[in-house]
């Protein structure tokens, strides 16, 4: 599991305590404060994404030695920040060793969406956004989803009309940082349940 711009909070140990309940190992990942910051909203590059991707494969590595864990059924999930993340590290080329396997699925919720510059999938990608995120918007998911190689993976997309940036968060609609974010509850209902099923089709049944 990766965080969004400020840092690990409630919001993602409720995520971590859900996938925990749909019967799967939830590590929480926290890429800020062993490198000296509490948040960088507004300020992505601090921390850059690139960064919090080989976060991602190193706890996956961890995770692959124990033996509580099946090795080769390791999803990533990331919110926002971490939904950026989740988009270079799917990416052939781009974060993943030559010596690790890539993830076996990947959920992004409302992540930045970077050109991918023609790389190709790794990983087959759900992105969860909403129509009306002013933070990380729809058009350059879009625009992702249209300029990367598919490579034989598949990408799904679902896109809440209406919704804004933290759909799934616990406040309802507020500024943060300059942007208008928070709560959706149609999309929220939602998004829970076309994760666990993503995350089934590829990791199997949990034990």
């Amino acid at each position: 599991m990766l965080h969004g711009c400020n840092g690990v909070g409630r919001h993602d140990r409720v995520w971590a305590a859900q996938l925990a309940q749909w019967g799967y190992a939830a590590l929480l990942v926290d890429s800020f404060r062993p490198r000296g910051f509490t948040e960088v909203c507004n300020r992505g590059r601090l921390v850059p994404p690139e960064a919090q991707a080989r976060d991602a494969f190193d706890a996956a590595f961890y995770l692959r030695v124990r033996p509580d864990i099946r090795a080769q059924r390791i999803g990533v999930i990331g919110f926002s920040h971490g939904g950026w993340a989740v988009l270079k590290a799917v990416l052939a080329g781009t974060i993943r060793r030559a010596d690790e396997p890539p993830f076996a699925a990947a959920v992004a919720f409302y992540p930045g969406c970077d050109p991918p510059g023609g790389a190709a999938l790794e990983t087959d990608t759900l992105i969860l956004i909403g129509d009306n995120d002013e933070w990380t918007p729809v058009a350059r998911c879009e625009r992702w989803r249209d300029q990367v190689t598919f490579n034989g993976r598949t990408l799904q997309m679902k896109v809440y009309p209406g919704a804004r940036h933290a759909f799934d968060a616990l406040a309802m609609p507020h500024y943060f940082a300059g942007h208008y974010i928070g709560r959706d509850p149609e999309a929220a209902a939602d998004a829970p349940i076309e994760s666990r099923a993503f995350f089934a089709a590829r990791l199997g049944a949990p034990r």
